[in-house]
């Protein structure tokens, strides 16, 4: 059953960390006294925080098959498991990753009419700074909202939808997909569980 893929579920508990950095965003937004107006700043961390993930997720989508700083090596991975890669190239796949960054920039711009609220205990010692780490947060944010959405997007798929993909061949899972860090034979226990059924 393609559902008890552990890696989806791994992807899919980001979403509990996805308020943490939104609160960096509204603690970073709030610090020290602006530089530029305000549609500037925050076209800047727009601009740092949708773009570069809202390409990959379109382009080369974040391979699972990773935690932390471990990935499986493409010729470790089934052939389900590559069907589920496929699954994240699909037109479904880029709506929702779409739809997700343009909620956070809404939700960004109300962060930034509420920045007055956290400014007496934002704990960056300047506006720049916290300029700087605002960006980062609000990139990590759409990391951490896009990849449960392609994995949701996964998850309403059918198993026989899934089957009719046709998976990349693992030569080509580094070129077509964003792999993060070392590649490694196994990261989790051995459980292979059916992924051809529902």
């Amino acid at each position: 059953m393609y559902k008890k893929e552990p890696y989806l579920w791994i992807h899919l508990a980001g979403l509990a960390i996805l308020p943490l950095w939104l609160e960096l965003v509204w603690l970073g937004i709030a610090a020290g006294k602006p530089i530029f107006p305000l549609f500037i700043e925050l076209a800047i961390v727009a601009a740092v925080g949708t773009i570069p993930i809202t390409l990959m997720q379109w382009v080369r989508p974040f391979d699972i098959y990773s935690v932390l700083l471990l990935a499986l090596q493409p010729d470790q991975l089934s052939e389900p498991q590559r069907q589920i890669l496929k699954g994240f190239k699909t037109a479904k796949h880029r709506i929702l990753t779409g739809l997700g960054a343009i909620g956070l920039l809404v939700g960004l711009w109300f962060i930034a009419r509420y920045a007055p609220l956290v400014a007496t205990i934002s704990p960056f010692p300047n506006h720049a700074i916290g300029l700087a780490v605002a960006a980062f947060a609000f990139l990590a944010s759409n990391l951490f909202l896009q990849v449960p959405l392609s994995v949701i997007g996964i998850l309403i798929t059918s198993g026989e939808q899934l089957a009719q993909f046709t998976p990349d061949p693992p030569e080509e899972i580094t070129s077509n997909y964003f792999v993060p860090g070392f590649r490694v034979k196994q990261i989790l226990p051995n459980i292979k569980p059916d992924l051809e059924s529902n």
